[in-house]
């Protein structure tokens, strides 16, 4: 098949490159991976053992930068970190700058933008988009078009359902230093969120708390509790058996 593989690229043994692919300089590629076709490693991405790359998938991409952007990039970023064992469907596109552990499995369609740190045994669904400066910590679940703001963090063992939408600027792009400002959500361990939730800026979801399906959050929410509602209110404890500490060995 046709594909560019770089001379100063590093490919391990028993790798499978499919058709029109392209690994640029200094890319490094462990053992026994699987490419498919048409994929982009940019250069100097580290792609750890036994990894599997589906169809139309980039790797290390370098952010654009719109002239109204109040962010603007100017140092040079480090190439992507991919670990060992994890899976990447067809059509994701990841960031440079961005660390994946081991044994994720990120699925088609999905979007992880550049200074992402992201744990181990993840599962991050079908078109998620992770926007920057975000950190995800181990054995989290986030579900189909779910969208995780920038400057957010997620503990472990934590749950978003599909089409979850998570902000950060309260002003709305109107305070010309609403930079300033910016809050992700935090989740701690073992928060839960249900399917077309809608979290406000700054929110602290804490551990074991269970946010209902399309609640709209506006205040923190205890540790242990079931929200639910426009705006949420606290509606009753979460049930003994659904804790954490009872759902180790399940999650």
């Amino acid at each position: 098949m046709n594909h560019y593989i770089a001379d100063s690229a590093r490919l391990g043994k028993e790798i499978k490159v499919g058709g029109n692919t392209i690994i640029m300089d200094d890319a490094v590629i462990g053992n026994y991976c699987q490419i498919g076709n048409n994929v982009v490693i940019h250069p100097g991405t580290y792609i750890g053992d036994n990894v599997r790359i589906d169809d139309n998938t980039v790797i290390g991409k370098k952010p654009l930068t719109s002239l109204r952007s109040i962010f603007k990039t100017t140092q040079e970023l480090k190439p992507a970190i991919i670990g060992a064992n994890s899976q990447i469907g067809a059509n994701v596109i990841i960031y440079a700058q961005c660390e994946i552990g081991e044994s994720n499995m990120i699925a088609d369609l999905a979007t992880i933008r550049e200074n992402v740190k992201i744990g181990d045994l993840n599962i991050i669904g079908r078109n998620v988009t992770i926007e920057n400066y975000v950190q995800i910590g181990s054995r989290n679940k986030l579900e189909t078009n779910c969208y995780i703001t920038a400057y957010s963090e997620i503990e472990d063992y934590c749950f978003v359902g599909p089409c979850v939408a998570t902000s950060n600027d309260n002003y709305m792009a109107r305070d010309p230093e609403r930079f300033q400002h910016f809050k992700g959500v935090t989740m701690k361990r073992g928060a839960r969120i249900g399917v077309h939730a809608t979290i406000l800026p700054g929110i602290i979801i804490e551990e074991d708390a269970c946010v209902a399906a399309g609640s709209v959050v506006t205040h923190n929410v205890p540790a242990g509790k079931v929200v639910l509602g426009s705006p949420a209110r606290i509606l009753r404890d979460v049930p003994e058996a659904q804790l954490l500490k009872n759902n180790l060995d399940k999650s």
